[in-house]
């Protein structure tokens, strides 16, 4: 069979209903992607206003509006000190993320959690108030910190609260929730521009208060997940919650599996160094490419450099802010199509079409750009259907990403995980997004500058190349029980050599056995 066949589950099936108290408690967690949508979308509307500019990065203002109709518009915003205010969040994101998997494992999920909102509320306050530089910069690193920990531990908290026949669509709220955030920091941006005085960027980056409320509040409210109180001996506790978020008192084999998977877990004294044995060789790959790959669809620089972008191609800068708007509305939508979808037709479905999608799109754009822009990057006049026509297929792109790239790269590493090494492994899932986060948003505006209209010529490759990636190392994860996901590893064509003869785990392996148990088979 091809690399990429489907495999199918082992036939364990745990009963459990979807309760009103598990939707409820998956959509407060996911509201932990709010933060992180919240300062995605934020930052590059606020960058574009001239106010802001002025106050903080008076040579980039003066610089910008000096630009004559005639100059290189694709160099317009190319400024190495402005992008850094964008990206040196993610960079703290990138050390929080990898203490957060320490806290995790040792307080539980809730309490990394509130531990990200209140960093994010601090770091909010302090730049809606800023009137130094500094300033700013002490609350991106808070902003940062806030974000580590709460990527870290809300996609593990829905994973392991959902019923594994609604795990996908459960999980895909933290992207939903990101989406949301995205639109709504792009509505409040359009409107704060307009505010006389040119004040208007405090209350869009001070707004950022309000989502940290929310995971903070929701935290005190939400239960502990089973698979946590279990790791930290509270079985009884653990017992009765199983109960109450599968709406059965018939939990015995999952509860059963679930103390089995602590058990081994507790075998394993340094998660880190176990990640690098043979037998976990699958989900480290999946847990370094997936996020790597999820930065070069191209995405965060629409979502990052929106309104600077759509300046950038001709448009004016209230015009830009209102494109922006838009295509975060296609965002958010489309992201329901994958919530309502992903367990019906599965993972790798999703992960092709928005592929070809992408893709297409891509092209569409480069040829649209470079018709129209050249080498020179002077456009003229755009006239209003070819602006709409831009717009349009950057919404179709946007769509492509919005129920594809967007919400499986944080689905796919939560499920596949097992419990031994599952908060070290979703801290280098965060760690390898943080860092691709960063390293995108501090140089595409150099790119754009260098590379004009083949930077998206350039994601566009890169969509070739992880689709199939997707399709011969990435089996089907759809209806497999969290616990029971090494099966689809086992029948694997190419990840069965690493993982076969290692005997069942609580994921992938059996962590107690050392010394011949990381051998595949064959070695045997």
């Amino acid at each position: 069979m091809a690399g990429g066949a489907l495999v199918t589950g082992p036939g364990k099936s745990y009963p459990g209903n979807l309760t009103c108290r598990v939707f409820i408690t998956c959509i407060v967690a996911a509201t932990g992607g709010l933060i992180f949508g919240y300062d995605l979308g934020i930052s590059g509307g606020v960058t574009s206003m001239d106010s802001f500019l002025k106050e903080f990065f008076p040579s980039v203002y003066k610089e910008e509006s000096s630009v004559k109709p005639s100059d290189n518009q694709y160099c317009k915003f190319n400024s190495q000190i402005l992008t850094l205010f964008t990206s040196s969040l993610y960079l703290a994101a990138l050390v929080s993320s990898m203490a957060a998997s320490t806290i995790t494992r040792s307080f539980g999920r809730r309490f990394t959690m509130l531990s990200g909102g209140l960093l994010f509320c601090a770091g909010a306050i302090i730049n809606g108030f800023a009137k130094y530089i500094w300033m700013l910069i002490v609350g991106r690193l808070l902003l940062g910190f806030g974000i580590g920990c709460a990527n870290q531990s809300v996609p593990i908290y829905v994973s392991e609260t959902a019923p594994y026949k609604y795990r996908g669509a459960m999980n895909m709220m933290f992207q939903l929730a990101i989406t949301i955030g995205i639109l709504i920091a792009n509505l409040l941006n359009y409107a704060f521009a307009k505010i006389e005085g040119g004040w208007g960027w405090r209350l869009s980056l001070g707004g950022a208060v309000v989502p940290a409320l929310i995971i903070i509040l929701g935290s005190f409210f939400l239960p502990e997940t089973p698979n946590s109180l279990i790791e930290r001996g509270k079985f009884d506790e653990a017992r009765a919650q199983l109960v109450l978020i599968r709406g059965v008192k018939n939990v015995d084999e999952e509860f059963d599996d679930l103390i089995a998977a602590s058990e081994r877990s507790k075998e394993v004294k340094h998660p880190w160094a176990n990640l690098l044995k043979r037998k976990y060789r699958p989900q480290l790959t999946m847990a370094i490419c997936i996020p790597f790959f999820q930065q070069l669809t191209g995405m965060n620089v629409f979502m990052f450099y929106a309104p600077v972008l759509f300046k950038t191609i001709g448009f004016g800068s209230t015009a830009a802010l209102m494109s922006a708007v838009i295509t975060g509305g296609v965002n958010a939508l489309a992201t329901f199509v994958s919530i309502f979808a992903v367990d019906k037709f599965g993972r790798r479905f999703f992960f092709f079409e928005g592929g070809l999608q992408m893709l297409i799109c891509q092209v569409v754009i480069t040829v649209a750009i470079a018709l129209k822009f050249g080498m020179s990057g002077n456009p003229g006049t755009l006239s209003h259907s070819y602006a709409l026509t831009v717009v349009v297929v950057i919404c179709t792109y946007v769509a492509g990403f919005a129920w594809s790239w967007g919400p499986l790269g944080w689905l796919i590493p939560s499920e596949i995980f097992p419990l031994e090494i599952r908060s070290a492994a979703q801290s280098i899932n965060v760690a390898v997004n943080m860092i691709f986060t960063f390293f995108i948003a501090q140089i595409f505006t150099l790119m754009l500058c260098r590379l004009k209209f083949g930077l998206f010529a350039f994601f566009a490759c890169w969509v070739v190349i992880m689709s199939i990636f997707i399709y011969k190392f990435l089996p089907e994860t759809k209806g497999i029980p969290i616990e029971e996901m090494h099966h689809v590893w086992e029948k694997h064509p190419y990840w069965s050599k690493f993982v076969k003869g290692n005997g069942k785990s609580s994921g992938n392996g059996n962590v107690g056995g050392g010394g011949d148990s990381d051998k595949p088979q064959s070695e045997e």
